[in-house]
């Protein structure tokens, strides 16, 4: 049963992660073929290396990448020529040395980590792997050029046709985690349950890292329009994601805070109030509603994202006032504290999917919570 459990577990990593290997494979394999078939580089390592060192990097900073892996090559070889020519190969003053000088260069220029160890590394190749003959540091900036080149290339095969696809799908996904969250903490409440409460809040734990899926696919989504010119004019869509990201880590934080108290509340010997998980239900549609309306925003369907900002407009709201009529002088300061997250993830999804501005957003909540205006 244990061989049999790691086996599926395996196979579900390789069918959610089929696309790195796919990627990888093959722009190790093209790069290699360019540069030791087209260009007759007799020793073509630096050109699939240069491609996997660039695929290695996050979505959306793979164009910098490989221009630093190209900088980084020319200055290692070049460093490494000139010191093996003063010293000699495959010393180990020539290895300090070409080291020093490598490392001190790139540094001095304010080279990233990146740039900075392949600048070491292709020094360091030099002069364990010197040349057959005088032809081959070119190759090793040809074959850096043509690996970085082709792995820019592989990484935006699969969104070629709809650059904006992956970013949409995970505004959907973690918009539909935060729903999720909301109301299993409102069906926790509603069988008193502390420890599916104490479960709940360990997943919004970790719903940290699908706001930083987001900011990458922001920047994925940037990179793939720039690299197709007749997509370019879709660039302003991604402000409604990008101009959002902000409210959506509030919101994250919201819920992690509601989860919290949740698991207060489910402790105390008192049920919540019977009407508390309605309120939590239309809160989670306003955070469904809200994910939907960027999406479509993406998807250029702009009729429909008005619809779903209004929906979940109006579901914050009306879950703002329903909290509102909960809570009572001398309750529960969990319920107080899970009313307060009602009103605080209300304004962030309102920001998130409105154009009002921020007095005008407070205004409407507070409102519709009962407290006095200005």
């Amino acid at each position: 049963m244990i061989r049999w459990g790691w086996a599926r577990t395996a196979a579900g990593r390789l069918r959610h992660g089929w696309r790195p290997v796919v990627e990888a494979t093959l722009a190790a394999t093209v790069a290699w073929f360019l540069a030791a078939d087209l260009v007759g580089d007799p020793q073509p390592f630096f050109a699939p290396a240069a491609a996997l060192i660039v695929l290695g990097q996050a979505r959306g900073q793979r164009i910098r990448r490989a221009v630093e892996v190209v900088l980084g090559v020319t200055a290692g070889v070049l460093v490494a020529d000139l010191v093996v020519q003063a010293l000699g190969p495959r010393t180990t003053g020539t290895v300090f040395t070409v080291i020093l000088l490598t490392v001190a260069l790139a540094v001095t220029v304010g080279a990233t980590g990146v740039t900075l160890v392949q600048a070491a590394v292709s020094a360091l190749y030099l002069v364990a792997v010197p040349p057959p003959g005088d032809s081959l540091v070119p190759f090793r900036f040809v074959d850096a050029l043509i690996g970085g080149a082709v792995a820019v290339v592989v990484s935006q095969l699969v969104v070629a046709r709809r650059p904006l696809a992956p970013l949409t799908g995970e505004v959907r996904d973690t918009f539909d985690g935060l729903a999720g969250l909301v109301t299993e903490v409102a069906d926790a409440l509603d069988r008193h349950d502390s420890e599916a409460a104490l479960a709940i809040l360990e997943r919004a734990r970790g719903m940290d890292a699908a706001v930083d899926r987001l900011r990458d696919g922001v920047r994925a989504a940037g990179e793939a329009l720039r690299l197709h010119v007749r997509r370019r004019r879709h660039l302003g869509r991604l402000e409604s994601v990008d101009g959002a990201l902000h409210q959506i880590d509030y919101v994250v934080r919201n819920v992690r805070v509601l989860a919290r108290a949740g698991v207060t509340l489910s402790r105390l010997p008192t049920p919540p109030p019977p009407a508390l998980g309605d309120v939590l239900r239309r809160l989670a549609g306003a955070v469904e509603a809200a994910g939907a309306a960027l999406a479509a925003d993406l998807d250029g369907a702009g009729a429909e994202a008005d619809r779903h900002a209004e929906r979940a407009e109006r579901d914050a709201l009306a879950a703002v006032r329903a909290a509102g009529r909960l809570y009572t002088p001398g309750g529960t300061l969990p319920l107080a504290m899970i009313v307060g997250q009602v009103r605080a993830t209300a304004i962030d999804l309102l920001r998130g999917v409105g154009a009002e501005d921020d007095a005008a957003v407070l205004t409407r909540v507070d409102e519709a919570l009962g407290l006095p205006g200005r």
